[in-house]
């Protein structure tokens, strides 16, 4: 039997992270992951020969930056870039092209608007506004709001204050926005559809929702508030795909003596006297630890992995009705060759970018009612990255890769459980609409992998193949997040912990949860406190 200082369940970027940062104090940690391989949905693998794919996280733009630099990940291998251009298609033969540069930005938006053109920069002006706000939480451990603690009301009152610096008219409008739609926030500042679809699209991404549903216009902030070298807003791609990030963690915390377990999938998490005391492997191993974190979602580690006895009462039903809804798919292609599209010049800056096939608003809601009723989208919102047009590493010269993340894909079908011809046959979709936007794109066509909702749960271990381990509406966001009072990382059993997205500031690639639970952890362990609480690039 091993012992322990910490058992980290699950080698995802966030438990890497958790892990480094106490090994990094000094503590004796093991992270058991079930799978052969590291980095749960940030990982690349070679899945055809000579092919490296990002299999599920495809871009970068959450990672904090103070973890960047604190971890040292750039000597560990990791090289972000950021996304030259973007390209949105239209229902038809409209292209919305957008560029880094202000002022070519700004004359491809007149083409379609010379009214948005102008509100543009209005438009990004308040939503950077607002997401420096929360940037300012991301690093930060969440108060609760119940507790009389001084730790507590001091960062109360910090809110409090960053809240207030807004302004008596922006602090009406940043509650208004909380409630809303992404398409009706878009109102306000947009006419033109095209541009309204193109700014909505990050209020869809791995979410439940839909661009007219309330709630949607935060998932678009919650897209907006990364930044790729400092540029804020900015997205972004890993050198070696976004394994690469995962890895450099890996390294990270392997330089601090740290350990991680392959083939180590956790059947149990152990408690006696009401202390979590280590895991039961699938294999039957028993580890003991002083301390247990869990980088699973909240439903599957309070449903799946602990015995129901063993848990507060109440506790298991809030896990059980943890919103967690998955309605994304992934396609992975190989490709002989770049693909041309229709409408499209040749300009580095848009053919080394993304590319999203998001049509109009009213596609986009139509997509989402495919979901409600339980298929896939017969006309799918798609996001696509082509990262071989600029990075050599994950295809062989001349050859290309493209990525494709799709809104909206149901974890359980209306028709009966997933098949593997159910799979292929949404993968068919994604693959004719991308043909309706480059004829012979089918040609080019060498390998596919397909992943539905159901794939992503059964190898990733993300219930419902949900990408943030919880839908990120404002009843589950900070001191509600994963439920209300156990906001700090600290989970009702004593010495049990989590580290994963169920946990504040959410999804998304950005290490922030594993190293504030890894702050928690440290405080509690007396141990002294080596996590960066902010990022300078916020003030």
């Amino acid at each position: 039997m091993s012992h322990y200082d910490a058992i980290i369940i699950g080698a995802g970027h966030n438990g890497l992270t958790n892990a480094a940062y106490l090994a990094k104090a000094g503590l004796n940690v093991v992270v058991v992951e079930k799978n052969e391989y590291i980095g749960g949905a940030a990982v690349s693998r070679e899945l055809h020969e000579g092919w490296t794919y990002s299999s599920c996280s495809y871009v970068c733009s959450m990672m904090r930056q103070a973890l960047h630099r604190d971890l040292d990940l750039g000597r560990h291998g990791l090289l972000l870039v950021p996304y030259l251009g973007t390209i949105n298609f239209g229902d038809g033969d409209e292209r919305l092209f957008s560029y880094h540069n202000e002022e070519a930005a700004h004359l491809e938006l007149k083409r379609h608007s010379k009214r948005d053109a102008d509100a543009m920069h209005r438009f990004q002006t308040d939503l950077t506004r607002y997401s420096q706000l929360i940037r300012k939480t991301l690093l930060r451990t969440p108060p609760d709001p119940a507790s009389f603690k001084p730790r507590d009301i001091k960062e109360l009152l910090y809110l409090a204050k960053q809240f207030w610096k807004l302004g008596e008219n922006e602090i009406y409008e940043y509650v208004r926005f909380f409630t809303m739609s992404a398409a009706e926030y878009l109102d306000d500042y947009f006419e033109n559809d095209m541009i309204k679809a193109a700014m909505a699209s990050p209020g869809i991404i791995g979410t439940a929702l839909g661009v007219y549903s309330p709630g949607s216009a935060y998932i678009l902030l919650h897209h907006v508030m990364g930044d790729v070298d400092g540029s804020i807003g900015a997205w972004g791609l890993a050198r070696g795909g976004m394994g690469a990030i995962s890895n450099a963690i890996a390294s990270a915390l392997q330089e601090h003596g740290g350990e991680i377990r392959t083939n180590a999938g956790v059947q149990q998490i152990l408690v006696e006297g009401g202390n979590a005391v280590g895991v039961v492997l699938a294999n039957g191993d028993e580890i003991r630890a002083r301390i247990v974190v869990s980088n699973l979602d909240a439903k599957r580690t309070f449903t799946q992995v602990m015995d129901k006895n063993n848990l507060p009462d109440g506790i298991y039903e809030k896990a059980k009705n943890f919103k967690i809804r998955g309605s994304s798919g992934k396609v992975n292609i190989a490709l002989s060759g770049l693909p041309k599209f229709t409408g499209v010049p040749e300009n580095r800056y848009i053919n080394r970018g993304g590319q999203a096939f998001t049509g109009s608003l009213a596609t986009m809601e139509r997509a989402y009612d495919c979901w409600k009723r339980g298929r896939w989208s017969d006309d799918p919102f798609i996001e696509s990255v082509i990262p071989s047009a600029w990075d050599p590493t994950v295809a062989p010269p001349g050859k290309h890769w493209m990525s494709n993340f799709i809104q909206y894909c149901p974890p359980r079908l209306a028709s009966g459980p997933w098949t593997p011809e159910k799979r292929d046959q949404f993968g068919q979709t994604v693959v004719d609409k991308l043909e309706k936007y480059s004829p012979g794109f089918k040609d080019l066509i060498v390998h596919m992998e397909v992943r539905t909702p159901h794939e992503i749960e059964q190898e990733i271990g993300l219930t419902e193949g949900n990408i943030f381990q919880g839908e990120l509406t404002i009843d589950q966001l900070l001191f509600n997040r994963p439920f209300p009072g156990y906001a700090q990382y600290r989970m009702p059993v004593k010495n049990l912990y989590m580290c994963g997205s169920s946990t504040h500031p959410g999804g998304g690639v950005s290490s922030a949860c594993g190293a504030n639970a890894a702050r928690e952890i440290l405080m509690d362990l007396k141990r002294p406190n080596t996590v960066p609480e902010d990022d300078f690039y916020d003030e």
